[in-house]
């Protein structure tokens, strides 16, 4: 049955985004891809968004984040979300992906289901807030995210997926022998260990990704990022997107991932393996759920494990890489599980948000049995997380 799904973005960029916007390029393809499939999206996001998007933001409004007006745009924004809504018709469910005031608005409009895809880390104040809302489904995008807050009520787990179309397969004998490392700018993202990873392996590093705007990464970005690009063997790209990316993650000998936080998700490596580039990750928060070891990356435990696996990212087949990463993670998997949990939503909306993901059926299957030999050479590589 064709559904109207109501779609909310957040404010602060463009769905789908022109360069940063891991949230929107994934609001993006779901809602491509459930027009697709014949469902009614109505998509509510901000300036600058794909033309059939309801506008409910200006782009000046990105530059409140992380100052005192941040909240005030966003109730703005859940005001406005709700009087849009009340505007379009009969709506059979909707999916919001923002959070806070936005999400607390839509269970006060009552006017259809509402699903919460949780794109963070669940920490508190937000743990309460979402323990509060008890009649909305909230959808992690990893076991891991799940896992660590098992007091929730989950209603399932669906991973996020990458724009396939836009990424290129890159063969062994087009790589260049470069490292990158895509992701902004900031201490929870690792990049001085990348840099000493560049250093031990005589490879030239690439860091794509812009300074995250705190006191903090600033002062990180001076202190480790700096000194490296005056060296010379780092070279710092500011915000990369569209067919510069792509030849990026295409041509790169390795994607270097090395997380200090329990990241729940992981775009940029789930990028890289889509275009046939080995990731190399540290085996923290949901890594082990994304890379297949020996297959399409490696897991390590710390900078020599990084080092080492560097040195056996040649052994990795680009296009059994590329295959893999694209058949577990492009829009139309995401879809797959988006659409089951909307069912569940419309056929029992009174009860719908108690179950687990395992009683949805939502949860994704279990990783497929590899050769790990490659893997295994070295003792510093986990063998599955």
């Amino acid at each position: 049955m064709k559904r109207h799904i109501a779609i909310v973005a957040p404010p602060w960029y463009p769905v789908p985004p022109h360069g940063y916007g891991g949230i929107e390029l994934i609001v993006g393809l779901l809602a491509d891809e459930l027009r697709s499939r014949g469902h009614r999206v109505t998509l509510i996001a901000g300036e600058g968004s794909t033309p059939d998007a309801h506008v409910a933001a200006p782009h000046t409004w990105c530059g409140d984040l992380g100052r005192p007006e941040e909240r005030w745009r966003e109730l703005t924004y859940a005001a406005r979300v709700g009087l849009a809504l009340t505007r379009v018709g009969p709506i059979d469910v909707i999916h919001d992906h923002c959070g806070f005031g936005t999400l607390l608005g839509l269970t006060v409009l009552d006017i259809a289901p509402v699903l919460h895809t949780v794109h963070g880390t669940v920490h508190e104040p937000l743990r309460t807030y979402y323990t509060e809302l008890s009649t909305v489904g909230l959808i992690a995008i990893s076991e891991s995210q799940r896992r660590s807050a098992t007091s929730l009520r989950w209603s399932g787990v669906v991973h996020n997926a990458v724009d396939v179309d836009a990424l290129t397969i890159g063969e062994r004998v087009e790589r260049e022998p470069y490292l990158l490392c895509l992701a902004r700018i900031c201490p929870d993202k690792g990049q001085h260990l990348a840099i000493e990873v560049a250093r031990q392996t005589g490879l030239r590093l690439v860091l794509a990704g812009k300074v995250e705007p705190s006191v903090q990464a600033l002062e990180y970005y001076q202190r480790f990022i700096v000194p490296a690009l005056e060296d010379g063997d780092v070279v710092h790209l500011h915000n990369v997107a569209g067919a510069q990316k792509a030849q990026l993650l295409a041509q790169a000998a390795a994607l270097l991932h090395p997380i200090q936080w329990d990241e729940p998700f992981g775009l940029s490596v789930v990028e890289a393996m889509a275009s046939g580039t080995p990731a190399i990750a540290l085996a923290r928060g949901a890594a082990a759920e994304l890379i297949v070891p020996g297959v399409t990356g490696f897991l390590t435990s710390d900078v020599d494990g990084m080092v080492a696996a560097v040195r056996l990212a040649n052994d990795i087949d680009p296009m059994r890489c590329a295959a893999l990463a694209r058949e577990r993670f492009s829009p139309a998997a995401m879809t797959d599980g988006y659409l089951r949990l909307y069912e569940d939503a419309i056929s029992e909306p009174d009860t719908w948000t108690l179950r687990t993901a395992a009683a949805a059926g939502t949860a994704p299957a279990p990783m497929a049995d590899v050769d790990e030999d490659s893997a295994r050479a070295i003792l510093h590589i986990h063998p599955g997380g």
